[in-house]
């Protein structure tokens, strides 16, 4: 495959050695320490796929720009998800597609799945109260994390007695607490406990690299060209 690769930080490096060793090309680097490449020197002809990890800010342009490109597009980026309507829009207008993911480890998209199900089943008895916990490096921009956005979504789907996250503590018996950390190096941990006066029950996920989020995005890009439509990582899966 050609591949396109829009933000050259630790994700598009460790990407674009992965996607090496895997056989594919790298057909062109759009990043700001490259100012004269941009995402309109590339056609169908040229990228079979773009992957997209940048910064909030400049997501949802990107996006844009390779679907009015007809390039089907990878996105990794967080914290842009009020514009998602209008990527989905624009996907359907162009007949391009689009893959979003918050996170795009196969173990955290599992992750998902199990918290779903816990979820469903702990309403059930009572006497729980549900909490999100999420530990980033300190150079991660958004607060709380994608991962953990998507977490708390997954509980208020299915915990009825939750209506809304807030990054914070919360005594609100309706909201769901997201803490967030940042501290050192750390890749990614996310925790979900339910507590009661009896006891705690936790499911954990904790990052050792970035292989996961790696290896997740290139079989997107893999999976992705020839199909029509807005897709994540449960299509991907079959979950």
């Amino acid at each position: 495959m050609k591949l396109l690769l829009i933000g050259y930080g630790k994700m598009g490096r460790a990407i674009e050695a992965q996607a090496v060793a895997r056989g594919h090309q790298i057909a062109g680097i759009v990043d700001p320490s490259r100012p004269d490449v941009r995402i309109s020197n590339f056609t169908p002809a040229t990228v079979d796929a773009a992957i997209e990890f940048t910064h909030p800010d400049a997501a949802y342009q990107n996006v844009q720009a390779c679907l009015r490109q007809g390039l089907p597009v990878v996105c990794g980026s967080t914290g842009w998800l009020h514009h998602f309507a209008e990527a989905q829009a624009l996907s359907q207008q162009t007949g391009t597609p689009l893959f979003y993911a918050s996170n795009y480890s196969v173990g955290v998209n599992l992750f998902f799945h199990f918290n779903e199900y816990i979820a469903a089943k702990m309403h059930q008895f009572g006497g729980y109260d549900v909490r999100v916990r999420e530990i980033h490096h300190t150079q991660k921009v958004d607060q709380p994390s994608g991962t953990a956005i998507t977490t708390a979504e997954g509980i208020l789907r299915y915990f009825p007695n939750k209506t809304t996250w807030r990054n914070e503590a919360t005594q609100a018996p309706e909201e769901l607490a997201i803490l967030s950390e940042r501290e050192g190096a750390v890749v990614g941990t996310h925790i979900v406990t339910y507590s009661s006066a009896a006891d705690d029950i936790e499911l954990k996920h904790e990052a050792h690299t970035r292989d996961g989020f790696v290896q997740g995005a290139l079989l997107a890009a893999e999976w992705l060209p020839g199909r029509q439509g807005v897709f994540g990582m449960k299509d991907l899966l079959g979950l």
